[in-house]
């Protein structure tokens, strides 16, 4: 962008085109076999390829510490100058700086040329090799295709260059000649964006002024030049006006001697006649004084008398403010102790929610008590379990006993009758556990069925979602090369088809659409809003008239077979757009749909009034922010409804929630919308991976707790029919009689009674569950009225911080209105002092007209009429004089006529330039103001791109920021965040390490390489203080940026030693040897090529 760039701007984009499909055709054969990374890297858009400018080599000579150093032969698209301190990096940077051009202060390295020569040496020596290739190679056919410049600098300061051809002829010594193919190339050393020293760059990192950010910023972009150019040329302009102003009083006095010849020229009255005539101009202009001063008097007495009216109204005005102050200190002493009454309920509230807590705690410690109780039950139960096991054993060995005694069938009744009781026993046990298990394979099979159903639900859902979202990219795919695709397939063809129509004369006016094609967003973050705002009209059409509407629906018929087709809205055209100044919103911070948009055609302007209304909805970002503003108080006068940024729709009364969370018409970035579209379809693949999975895995257990509930089912009817059978033979034994030991009776007597107590410590049990369950619903309720209590103090403490939030804004209300109070009452006393003091000049006038009345009346007691003005009346006075004593003296005839013929001439040729002066004065307004426009237009433009590739850059550490730029105070505010998420706060870069910084520095000075150009960019240790993590994450950003310009030239000076680079033929390291501080041998230094 620079000035002095020539060359027809139309030429440019054809010979980059050329030359980029050339390099890509190389760089896909070459480039990206070597470093894969840097090939897929996309170039800028609008970018010069072409790689003339670029340095081929340098050799420096007795140049400050230096015998000798170089040759050097740098690569084409990245260099590292790599070495410690003290092996002649910066000597290089510095001699590339001087040998183009710029002067010695632009190195930090001194401040005169002969500070570089080395001590004891006469003279220095610079030679740079300059590529001179492609189209826009300087004078090829002189210099052939490089272009090396020879410099040398004497001890006494003196410069000398030498301009070589490539086979070493010396074309030129001049300057102008080096100026001239700098300017061709685009060569600027003392652009710190183009070579950025060591002393910049710590300068710029440690730099913690906003001014200084901002005049770096400037003059990276040359906007500092270009601003410099437009003062030195208004400064040119007041000194032609000066001038003109200069010889505008050099024409009256040449007028006046043309006028004064000419009356001697034409002179035929007579003396007589002119003194007559010079003493009724004496009687004119003693009235003449007399009617000024009496004008003069009219616009005092005017403003006098309107002053007098001000008075009042200021007067009104301090009553208004001092009424507002009263009114505010009311509404500030109300919300003082609404906060008051506030407070005095949330410590009210407080021992209540004390006391629930320490009812909750207490009942909690009961429930723990009574499960305890529980327990204890529960294990005494188990005990007599096992009591009533021994003593049933014991029973059945004395009866066998008896039954050995008694006889063979008494034996065998009692162990018939024993088995049966076992078996009995075990088969209940049996049954109550096969019922058990049904009940749990039932509830299992449902459980997994409902699973089953629900899933199946989200399974469509998510692939209805896919099929959605593959829609969606193809669309966005082919909307690569057309815009249009995004707003459907055949949308082209449409309006293909409606070209057509209209050039045969088959539409009245031509249709308008798709109207989100015709609109575009001054935010890009409103696109979510603004496209949930209009819906269905960004697709829509409009038309002027129903036999238009026809036209088109035939065509949507031919184009769109069997699909769904967009709307028409027919509305006549109007060529401006409708005045909204009554009904639209007007908002001191927030914008308005109609006020987001930038839209060319007044057609789609008014039609989208008419439809949507946009004029009357307000966009704000934030969503908490947009429901204060719609909810809290009364919305904005004419609003009918807000879109937060996120898309959700907020009305006064209520709020609906976005179902869509990315714009799909209007996002500017489609190739980052595509990759989120793929990265989220296969995101769902992979959900709908495991839906399968989990189905095939329910499926699994459904077949499974089926087997297992048919099977339970099956043996649970052959255990009861097996206990039915056992009990039956059981009665049947039981009435048999036999006789008795008497020894049994106290034992089956502890049976009974260890039966009876099994029975009542159930009962104990069931009323302690009973107990604990009711204890454990009084804790809960206890729970629930402690957190609704801590609940409603809560709610009280927010409603508390709206009311701090309103107290604050009504003290500043107060103060705003003593602030115009004390305002007004300043004006209004510096007013009454402005009225005396035209009083006191009004008395003043009246007495100097009386005076002048007098005195005309002595010359002329007649007033005279005169309507010519005292100044022009002197003027002919004195002409008339000068004629009479001309007349008197009566020179010679032909000198009268020479001299009138030379002061005519000398007349219009003043006259004439003077003419010429102001045409080129307009003239030169007229493109100022043209260019001033462009320039502020150009400046937003470049600020804006600035923070697009800034944003870019730190996105890809993690880091958010952002940068203000105040053009009116010309700061740039940057503010960084390390790490992501909504919680992040931004923060100065003041605040962060050393190595935040200067990544966040690589970041800005990125994007300014973004938005300039230049054949070759230079950093000087530009990670000194970086970490290793920030030092490879900066690095990395360095090769991607001169990966996608690979038509640039980058050197990097840096005393790391590179050695975790990729190998890339891209990839060029100079390694400089150590300073040999020991000895005076001066030896080559060695490059390597990876």
């Amino acid at each position: 962008m620079s000035k002095r760039r020539s060359g027809s701007a139309s030429d440019q984009p054809a010979k980059r085109l050329k030359l980029a499909a050339e390099a890509e055709k190389d760089d896909d054969e070459n480039g990206d076999q070597d470093h894969p990374s840097l090939g897929n890297q996309m170039r800028c858009p609008g970018e010069m390829v072409t790689d003339a400018g670029i340095v081929e080599s340098i050799t420096l000579k007795n140049f400050m510490c230096h015998s000798l150093l170089g040759p050097f032969t740098f690569g084409s698209n990245v260099n590292f100058v790599v070495g410690n301190n003290g092996s002649g990096k910066s000597a290089v940077l510095t001699a590339l700086i001087v040998a183009l051009g710029g002067n010695a202060q632009a190195t930090n390295r001194g401040t005169s040329l002969k500070g570089f020569v080395k001590e004891g040496e006469s003279a220095a020596d610079v030679s740079i090799t300059l590529r001179n290739k492609g189209k826009d190679a300087y004078k090829p056919e002189v210099y052939g295709p490089a272009i090396t410049v020879d410099l040398r600098i004497t001890r006494d300061g003196l410069r000398t260059y030498k301009l070589k051809s490539k086979l070493g002829h010396v074309i030129s010594n001049k300057k102008e000649e080096l100026v001239s193919i700098l300017d061709n190339f685009n060569i600027q050393v003392n652009n710190p964006v183009s070579v950025l020293t060591q002393e910049m760059s710590k300068y710029f990192l440690h730099s913690k002024g906003e001014g200084d950010k901002y005049k770096f910023f400037m003059k990276a972009t040359q906007l500092e030049q270009m601003r410099e150019d437009f003062v030195y040329i208004k400064t040119t302009k007041h000194m032609t006006e000066d001038k003109v102003g200069q010889h505008g009083e050099c024409l009256k006095d040449l007028k006046r001697k043309y006028l004064e010849k000419e009356d001697r020229y034409k002179s035929l009255a007579s003396l007589d006649e002119m003194q007559t005539k010079l003493e009724e101009l004496q009687k004119q202009m003693a009235w003449a004084l007399v009617t000024e001063l009496e004008k003069e008097l009219e616009p005092i007495k005017e403003r006098l008398r309107s002053d007098r009216k001000s008075t009042e109204k200021y007067d009104e005005k301090v009553d208004e403010w001092k009424n507002k102050v009263e009114e505010a200190e009311r509404k500030y002493k109300q919300t003082q102790e609404q906060l008051e009454r506030i407070t005095q309920q949330v410590q009210e509230l407080q021992p209540k929610c004390a006391e629930l807590k320490a009812e909750a705690q207490r009942r909690n410690t009961l429930l723990k008590s009574s499960e305890v109780t529980v327990h204890r039950c529960k294990a005494n139960l188990r005990d007599m379990e096992k009591d009533k096991v021994q003593l049933s054993s014991r029973i059945s060995d004395l009866k066998l006993s008896i039954s050995q005694t008694t006889g063979a069938d008494s034996q065998a009744r009692t162990e018939r009758m024993e088995q049966i009781k076992a078996e009995l026993e075990n088969l209940n046990q049996k049954i109550s556990t096969l019922g058990q298990q049904i009940d749990q394979y039932q509830h299992a099979c449902g459980r997994a069925k409902e699973e089953q159903g629900k899933m199946r639900r989200e399974q469509e859902v998510l692939q209805r979602s896919i099929e959605a979202n593959r829609r969606t990219v193809q669309t966005l795919e082919s909307s690569r090369s057309n815009r249009l695709r995004r707003f459907g397939e055949h949308m082209p063809a449409l309006l293909n088809a409606i070209q057509e129509a209209h050039k045969k004369g088959q539409f009245k006016h031509k249709p308008r659409g798709p109207l989100g094609y015709l609109i575009s967003l001054k935010d890009p973050e409103q696109a979510l809003a603004v496209e949930i705002c209009l819906k269905g009209q960004l697709q829509a059409f409009t038309c002027d008239n129903y036999d238009d509407e026809r036209v088109l629906q035939g065509l949507m018929t031919k184009v769109f077979q069997g699909g769904r087709r967009p709307a028409i809205i027919t509305s006549q055209f109007i060529s401006h757009v409708h005045d909204t100044r009554k009904r639209a919103v007007n908002h001191p911070e927030y914008p308005s749909v109609l006020q987001a948009l930038e839209i060319e055609d007044p057609v789609v302007s008014n039609c989208l009034i008419d439809q949507r209304g946009i004029e009357s909805i307000l966009l704000i970002k934030n969503r908490t922010e947009a429901r204060r503003v719609m909810q809290h108080g009364n919305p904005p006068q004419n609003c009918t409804q807000a879109f937060s940024r996120e898309g959700d729709q907020i009305f006064n009364n209520r709020n609906y929630t976005a179902d869509q969370n990315r714009a799909s018409y209007l996002s500017g970035d489609v190739e980052e919308e595509i990759r989120h579209l793929q990265r989220e379809m296969e995101n769902q693949k992979g959900q709908a991976n495991r839906f399968q999975q989990q189905m095939k895995k329910l499926d699994d257990d459904i077949r499974m707790n089926d087997g297992l509930l048919r099977r339970a089912h099956m043996e649970q009817k052959t255990t009861k029919d097996k206990a039915t059978k056992l009990v039956l033979e059981l009665t049947d034994i039981k009435n048999v009689e036999e006789p008795q030991s008497e020894d049994l009776k106290p034992l089956e007597e502890d049976l009974q009674e260890i039966v009876a107590k099994i029975s009542s410590k159930h009962a104990e049990y069931d009323e302690a569950r009973v107990h604990m369950a009711e204890l454990k619903a009084s804790y809960e309720k206890a729970e629930r009225e402690y957190k609704q209590h801590k609940e409603q103090i809560n709610t009280i403490a927010e409603e508390a911080d709206s009311v701090k939030e309103e107290l604050s804004k009504t003290d500043q209300e107060v103060m705003k209105c003593k602030h115009h109070k004390e305002h007004y009452d300043m004006k209004r006393k510096a007013h009454i002092v402005n009225t005396q003091a035209l009083e006191d000049t009004l008395k003043s006038k009246e007495q100097e007209l009386e005076e002048s009345v007098a005195k005309a009346t002595k010359i002329s007691p007649e007033r005279q009429e005169v309507r010519r003005t005292a100044k022009s009346l002197d003027s002919e006075i004195n002409r008339v004089k000068v004629k009479i004593t001309t007349q008197q003296e009566q020179g010679d005839r032909e000198e009268i006529v020479r001299q009138y013929h030379e002061a005519l001439e000398n007349y219009k040729n003043m006259a004439q330039q003077m003419k010429n002066l102001n045409t080129f004065i307009k003239s030169l307004d007229s493109v100022m103001n043209h260019r001033l426009q462009v320039y502020g237009e150009l400046r937003r433009f470049l600020a804006a791109r600035c923070k697009y590739y800034f944003d870019s850059m730190l996105a890809q550490r993690g880091y958010t920021g952002s940068m203000i730029f105040d053009h009116k105070n010309e700061t740039l505010c940057i503010s960084v965040q390390p790490g992501q998420g909504s919680n992040t706060k931004l923060s100065d870069t003041r605040s962060l390490s050393g190595g935040e910084r200067s990544f966040s520095t690589v970041c800005f000075v990125l994007s300014l390489w973004a938005i300039t150009e230049a054949p070759f960019r230079c950093l000087d240790e530009f990670d000194v203080y970086m970490d290793m993590v920030n030092r490879r994450i900066s690095m990395d950003m360095m090769l991607k940026v001169a990966a996608a310009q690979r038509y640039r030239q980058f050197v990097f000076l840096t005393p790391q030693s590179m050695s975790n680079l990729p190998e890339s033929k891209l990839i060029h390291i100079l390694r400089l040897k150590d300073p040999d501080r020991g000895h005076n041998s001066a030896q080559r230094n060695e490059d390597e090529d990876q």
